[in-house]
């Protein structure tokens, strides 16, 4: 994997230029735009019956923008699936340093699950509108595979507005899997940890 696609840290910080009043991640010409959730939810109140549509297509126009910004000149639909997943993993922390909510994700063979706990949603919980922003969520993270050249049909599986404790969207990979070492193993509690220790 090319040291362009690692990050650090000082990656994700948030810049202020004062000259020109506009804010920025890292040193990248990336500049970012500030929105309460409730002017998105607003939004598409004006957008009527297409507004899935128009926010998915949002979605996917930001991961283009970020992921053109951060790996400027890298072509990843190059890369292997390992580094895709990395590269994965490494955008959805940025979403989450810019306060998108606490993004996990699980690799399986043929689907990828990501998690967001505390959604930008969840302080218009009761705004019937606010499930918009799951639109939102589900066109970021099938933005970013698309650029990572990741064939995969996407949909919201749990919903935070729904009463689950988080959103979770589940990728289905429409053409290649993950391998063996790739697939992210399922945790075993404690207590089903101490009682096999035990024996």
């Amino acid at each position: 994997m090319s040291k362009r696609l690692k990050k650090s840290k000082k990656d994700d910080q948030i810049v202020i230029d004062e000259k020109k009043g506009q804010l920025y991640i890292g040193d990248k010409d990336l500049r970012l735009l500030m929105l309460r959730p409730i002017d998105l939810i607003e939004f598409t109140e004006f957008a009527g019956t297409n507004a899935e549509d128009i926010i998915i297509w949002v979605g996917k126009s930001l991961s283009k923008y970020f992921i053109e910004n951060l790996l400027p000149e890298e072509d990843l639909s190059l890369e292997d699936l390992s580094t895709k997943k990395i590269i994965f993993i490494n955008v959805l922390e940025t979403f989450e340093h810019l306060g998108y909510g606490i993004l996990n994700s699980k690799f399986n063979k043929d689907n990828i699950l990501v998690s967001v706990e505390n959604p930008l949603s969840s302080e218009d919980k009761d705004n019937i509108m606010s499930k918009n922003v799951c639109f939102l969520y589900q066109g970021l993270f099938n933005g970013v595979l698309e650029q990572l050249g990741i064939e995969a049909e996407g949909k919201e599986i749990k919903c935070y507005l729904l009463g689950d404790e988080a959103c979770v969207f589940q990728f289905n990979l429409l053409t290649n899997e993950f391998s063996e070492e790739d697939i992210d193993k399922e945790e075993e509690s404690p207590d089903v940890a101490n009682f096999l220790s035990s024996l």
